[in-house]
């Protein structure tokens, strides 16, 4: 989940980077300009594409959150293609949170580390067969490294803030394509080595505000 505007705080008042904003600072971005290349060339416009294509993957995302919390979702869906597409999305995943006995304990709960001094907002804990985990729903074109060290970043938060309940059904990611709204499910039993690399990252991410101050 995005850092939210009124951002995250220690207990002593001061104001930390949130877990997206850390792993954003380092994040390639070569994919992404290839990709920004090719649509000009096509001759279509950048964010009309983007938009376009995220409006299936988008809208089911948002019936699980809406699902979830008892909500009812509004639809105002001009295509009844992507509603569809959106609906039989969502179906899929209910029919994989029904058949492993999915229980959602807790959903997107501010946290913060006064270890590591960062913040983030996971998208839900779970439970499986009496054993909690951590859940996150993504809408994107596959699975990407900078996932990963979200989920585990919000492992050490969760578990630095409720160490009496650690997480030790390790990270379901369930990823909801862009333009098809196609649902898939991907475990990660543990992401040890995701963790270790996010913590260099917060390190250097202290490191590049110093730089940058030097260069202001």
């Amino acid at each position: 989940m995005p850092t939210p505007k009124a951002g995250y705080y220690l207990a002593d008042g001061s104001r930390v980077p949130g877990t997206t904003t850390i792993i954003g600072r380092f994040k390639e971005s070569g994919a992404l300009l290839k990709w920004a290349w090719g649509e000009g060339k096509a001759g279509r416009e950048l964010y009309e594409v983007r938009d376009k294509a995220a409006e299936a993957g988008t809208l089911a995302h948002a019936m699980v959150e809406a699902s979830i919390k008892g909500e009812k979702l509004e639809t105002p869906i001009a295509d009844p293609a992507v509603l569809q597409k959106a609906i039989a999305a969502f179906g899929a995943y209910e029919s994989w949170a029904k058949g492993n006995r999915l229980r959602v304990v807790e959903q997107e709960m501010m946290l913060v580390s006064e270890k590591h001094r960062y913040g983030g907002t996971p998208d839900a804990i779970g439970e499986l067969d009496g054993v909690l985990c951590l859940l996150d729903w993504k809408t994107s074109a596959a699975v990407y490294s900078d996932h990963l060290l979200q989920l585990a970043a919000y492992k050490i938060l969760w578990e630095e803030n409720h160490p009496e309940r650690p997480l030790s059904g390790g990270f379901h990611l369930c990823r909801f394509a862009k333009e098809h709204g196609d649902f898939a499910h991907h475990f990660f039993p543990n992401l040890d080595e995701a963790a270790e690399m996010f913590l260099h990252l917060r390190a250097a991410y202290e490191i590049d505000k110093g730089l940058k101050k030097r260069a202001a």
